[in-house]
């Protein structure tokens, strides 16, 4: 008994702050103001100057509904991607490469995983430099609803 309690306390102090940490994370992140891509861009001011996203629907070629990612930034990491959420379910993590372009913006073409059991899937886009968090965090949650357009 007193063998577990030691390894009990021993767990806590190993892994506390980064349960502590994740858990401060989540609730930052629910209290962030939601921006709806598909209805317009997004756009904010950072220290390192004016950012805009902008999602567009490219069209339906069979494998679901195509869409253009833009986004406008004063500087990028090497490594720039945008993630794909499930914000109403989760579902996964999926990596969006976006490439720069010769006007400055970076821009990237996916098709969004749709859900079977929920036509309605909210997905949140979270900008990174590679695996870690931009070093000027999105004062916005970027969202979008998947358009789904079952096949008769």
């Amino acid at each position: 008994m007193v063998v577990g309690f030691i390894l009990g306390l021993i767990s806590v102090i190993v892994f506390g702050p980064t349960w502590m940490q994740t858990t401060e994370n989540k609730a930052t992140d629910t209290d962030l103001p939601a921006c709806d891509l598909l209805s317009g861009p997004c756009d904010w001011e950072a220290e390192s100057g004016q950012w805009q996203v902008e999602l567009k629907t490219i069209g339906d070629k069979g494998q679901g509904t195509e869409y253009e990612l833009r986004v406008i930034a004063p500087a990028a990491p090497d490594r720039f991607l945008a993630v794909l959420r499930g914000e109403s379910m989760y579902m996964g993590e999926y990596p969006v490469p976006l490439r720069s372009e010769k006007d400055g913006s970076y821009s990237a073409h996916f098709t969004a995983p749709f859900c079977t059991i929920d036509s309605e899937m909210v997905w949140r886009i979270d900008l990174q430099a590679g695996q870690n968090a931009l070093s000027e965090p999105t004062p916005l949650k970027l969202t979008f609803q998947a358009q789904h357009n079952p096949r008769p």
